[in-house]
């Protein structure tokens, strides 16, 4: 029996935490109740079960707990945030994103402008950093909302957010950000930032998949639209039963993070900084993607001379698991849209790898995948 590769693709999904499984699976056995149901103790369990999740969520971006909406991931989040923000106020029927944004907000943002909405879309510099000149010129007193991710889920830069966060309330927009590849992996606080949406997903940070958050400041409540109607759940802005076994999985693994964050982070940057040392001493040509400095523990974009990067990732398949970006929307090869925004051509937008280290990767997968990454450039 062949041994599994190696697991480094943790921005596509991260393994589901042993303990997370654990909470969850009373859940799914004998406590079955419907959180909505208030006329017996099924529903009652179920009920309390979901806010001691909500409390936990809340408790890891330091936000109050009734600011926090459940969700089916961060892609429903964000449609939330985006399109409930349009859909309130006439008088401001604009959105302002960057052109390196995850598709569930670039898709979002495209499909307002085919409805004949207003959309400005601002380029970055070369190291993937908004460039906040043009955003200022972007942003007006049309403005809904401004929406600009914390971490790229592709090359893994950290954007200024709250200095966006006050270029938008200057002009008296919302803002979003879409921390999806942030929470669990460094500090994320609302008030800090000065974010009055912020999306969440739980299988990004070794919870279940199925389910997200958005935060809402309790102020912004008022300035959003309902996206999914239904019977009024969650504060009315997202309809549908919550799945108590799916929020009491992100809920352990939002304590779990509180708890553990700052020790894995800072092993997780070590192991990433040992294993980029390896790969640029010996492959002549390997670029990095993305700022050096200004980027979240565990991210490495790079580019191999002379190989796309669907190449690398087929060439490694059975020896290193990594990936060509986002996860969301792998449909074949095409130029990154990500390294595109950075002035990349379309060939070399097309070379980019993403390696993506986490909480269960040991030194030991280092060693090997370093060696695979070798073996690769000798024979490239």
């Amino acid at each position: 029996m062949t041994s599994a590769p190696v697991y480094m693709d943790y921005q596509a999904t991260t393994p589901l935490d042993p303990r997370v499984r654990e909470e969850m699976l009373p859940y799914l056995r004998e406590r079955f109740g419907n959180p909505h149901t208030v006329y017996h103790a099924y529903g009652w369990s179920a009920a309390r079960a979901v806010a001691t999740a909500r409390t936990r969520i809340a408790s890891l971006i330091g936000a109050g707990d009734d600011e926090v909406i459940l969700t089916s991931g961060a892609t429903e989040s964000c449609n939330i945030a985006i399109k409930g923000a349009i859909g309130r106020d006439d008088s401001r029927d604009e959105v302002v994103t960057l052109t390196t944004e995850h598709p569930a907000v670039l898709e979002t943002v495209r499909a307002i402008a085919d409805r004949g909405g207003r959309t400005r879309i601002v380029g970055v510099g070369s190291d993937g950093i908004a460039d906040l000149a043009e955003l200022r010129r972007a942003v007006s007193g049309r403005t809904a909302v401004v929406s600009v991710m914390l971490v790229n889920n592709e090359i893994g830069v950290v954007q200024p957010v709250s200095e966006v966060a006050a270029i938008a309330h200057g002009n008296g927009a919302l803002m979003h950000t879409d921390a999806t590849q942030a929470a669990g992996r460094m500090a994320v606080d609302v008030d800090a930032l000065g974010v009055d949406l912020l999306s969440l997903s739980s299988h990004k940070m070794y919870g279940p998949m199925g389910i997200g958050a958005l935060y809402v400041r309790e102020e912004a409540f008022a300035r959003l639209a309902p996206v999914v109607a239904g019977g009024g759940q969650e504060r009315g802005l997202r309809s549908g039963t919550v799945p108590v076994h799916l929020a009491v999985g992100f809920g352990k693994a939002c304590e779990i993070a509180v708890e553990e964050m700052e020790a894995d982070s800072a092993r997780i940057r070590e192991l990433t900084g040992l294993l980029w040392r390896s790969l640029s001493e010996s492959l002549p040509g390997i670029r990095l993607n993305g700022h050096e400095r200004l980027r979240v523990p565990g991210n490495l974009n790079v580019s191999f001379q002379d190989l796309s990067g669907d190449a690398v990732a087929e060439r490694l398949q059975e020896s290193v698991a990594v990936s060509t970006g986002s996860a969301c929307s792998s449909q074949g090869a095409s130029p990154s849209h990500v390294l595109s925004a950075l002035g990349y051509s379309p060939a070399e937008a097309l070379q980019g790898v993403r390696i993506s280290l986490g909480r269960f990767t040991t030194d030991e997968d280092v060693s090997a995948a370093a060696g695979a990454f070798r073996e690769l450039g000798g024979n490239a």
